[in-house]
């Protein structure tokens, strides 16, 4: 079956059952193409909260899915390939969490959205890079556990200098792997053009920004911008749509390095798989998913 047939079919097959495909922004093109609704992770949090379809098809890693389950437990969410991992959240578990809190048990546990079900349940609030400051510097405690992003962490934490936030080493490889000297080596090339990034990059890098902000934030201010000229400090994959909404605008990924191999793991073929055998259900424990859904629901009111 050739690229049109299967998308075809695939449309076919959505309709028949109900579904809506949707796609992270850093999915290759042809998925971002198909979807019914691309976003980042707020943004299809929130849609995954409100579809009226009945199958949810998550094209994204597995956190972002389980987060679909989470907020819509009587959909049926299908991820297409279950091996689709975020590094970033397998570097907390639940335990983790329960060791810094005997720590600090006066802090709040703010958890950054890229993170397992287990951990969110764990948490007092979960948070997205769109909203992570607002949220901190809103709750009544002083004391903040922030989880498990340190680079978003530290971004925080100079927007609120008046909450002491306790970091956990976590990172995003895709993301972290980038560096200032990166930043001083692509301006040598581009001098006049603006740097946007997202604050998962270290703080070497989103202090020499222009813009700092979510993908979603980064697409609204090219789109917005008057520069002709942008760096991009994100996953290769907000090219897609930076480039099909500002055609005449020209976007310069910071670094090549800049891929993330869980996000390119689905393929169309996958798509049409799961939604003709309806395999690959996310299931989540109902104790976990309640508790969770606490974290996840204060995320949404702060959006």
């Amino acid at each position: 079956m050739n690229q049109v047939a299967m998308m075809k079919e695939i449309q076919r097959l959505k309709k028949q059952k109900k579904g809506l495909i949707l796609s992270h922004l850093y999915q290759e093109d042809e998925i971002q193409e198909l979807a019914d609704f691309t976003g980042d992770s707020l943004e299809l949090s929130q849609k995954a909260a409100t579809a009226e379809a009945e199958v949810l098809i998550f094209c994204g890693v597995r956190f972002m899915a389980e987060t679909a389950k989470i907020l819509s437990p009587q959909k049926t969410v299908l991820i297409p390939v279950e091996e689709a991992g975020c590094p970033l959240a397998d570097m907390i578990e639940a335990q983790d969490v329960m060791v810094m809190k005997e720590k600090h048990p006066k802090a709040a546990v703010v958890c950054y959205v890229n993170s397992s079900a287990e951990v969110k349940a764990i948490s007092d609030y979960c948070c997205t890079s769109s909203n992570a400051a607002k949220i901190v510097r809103n709750i009544p405690e002083e004391e903040i556990i922030f989880v498990p992003d340190k680079n978003l962490g530290s971004f925080v934490a100079k927007q609120v200098p008046e909450k002491r936030i306790i970091l956990w080493e976590g990172f995003c490889p895709t993301h972290n792997r980038v560096t200032g000297e990166d930043v001083d080596n692509i301006k040598k090339i581009y001098p006049q053009a603006l740097l946007l990034v997202h604050p998962e990059c270290r703080k070497d890098v989103y202090e020499r920004a222009d813009f700092v902000g979510s993908t979603s934030a980064i697409l609204k201010y090219a789109k917005e911008s008057n520069a002709w000229t942008m760096i991009i400090g994100t996953e290769k994959g907000s090219l897609y749509r930076l480039k099909k909404e500002n055609p005449e605008k020209e976007f310069v990924l910071l670094s090549s390095s800049m891929i993330c191999p869980d996000m390119k793991k689905i393929s169309l073929d996958d798509v049409y798989r799961v939604l003709s055998t309806m395999e690959n259900k996310v299931e989540i424990d109902d104790n976990i998913r309640k508790r969770a859904s606490l974290a996840l629901n204060k995320m949404l009111q702060y959006s």
